[in-house]
């Protein structure tokens, strides 16, 4: 039976123990054994975590110490899967650039804050994470990421939806769901979640998360590119 590590903390306005524990029950129904800890200590062992089959971080801004960050970076690059979402993973450390290589992207800005509503754009292609899924709207939060270019982006949304001094510049697709690599894991992000519910209310935003999680989960058996 494959397993995973779910460490959740830091800010509570991300619900980090309810996204946690979905997450959780999303990797049971996938025949994953999760392992949840409301610390960072279970980052401590490097050889601990490379048993692991997948890691996911539900843990917004705070520090994060930098051998702990070595650990997972190496434990990745090993073949370990590594998946989350929204700032619980590529808002997380927002002074580790280890941890923003890793992981494909950071936050910058939400415009309008929560509550806006736009249009989540599947990008049409083989990959089985988005497979039979369509276009979306959602009302949450709407990411602008700094991101990196080496990342294979299935879904999109249009900016600007709200003004401001964004909007001087020509309308971009910003990346909402990725997958990349690290050696040998793969990576998977996504940015929706900032409440809990978001993931009950949007389906699809679901749907997307748990196909994510496997996939990441299954680097370690799979011919990856």
């Amino acid at each position: 039976m494959k397993n995973a590590l779910i460490f959740w903390g830091g800010w509570d306005g991300h619900e980090p123990e309810l996204v946690a524990n979905r997450f959780a029950s999303l990797l049971k129904k996938n025949g994953i054994m999760p392992e949840l800890f409301h610390t960072q200590d279970c980052l401590g062992d490097a050889e601990k975590l490379k048993t692991y089959d997948l890691i996911i971080p539900c843990w917004t801004m705070g520090e994060i110490k930098g051998e702990y960050t070595q650990n997972i970076l190496h434990a990745v690059e090993s073949g370990v899967g590594l998946a989350g979402c929204h700032g619980g993973m590529c808002d997380a450390f927002r002074n580790d650039t280890d941890w923003q290589f890793m992981t494909g992207g950071q936050w910058v800005s939400h415009p309008g804050g929560d509550g806006v509503e736009y249009t989540v754009n599947i990008r049409r292609g083989a990959n089985p994470i988005t497979e039979g899924l369509n276009d979306f709207i959602v009302q949450s939060e709407q990411y602008y990421l700094h991101v990196d270019p080496a990342i294979e982006v299935l879904a999109t949304t249009r900016f600007p939806v709200i003004d401001g001094p964004h909007t001087a510049n020509k309308p971009i697709d910003m990346p909402v769901v990725w997958t990349k690599y690290w050696g040998r894991g793969r990576v998977f992000y996504n940015s929706l979640g900032h409440h809990d519910d978001v993931f009950a209310k949007f389906p699809c935003a679901e749907i997307l998360m748990e196909r994510g999680m496997v996939w990441a989960a299954n680097g370690k058996t799979a011919q990856n590119p």
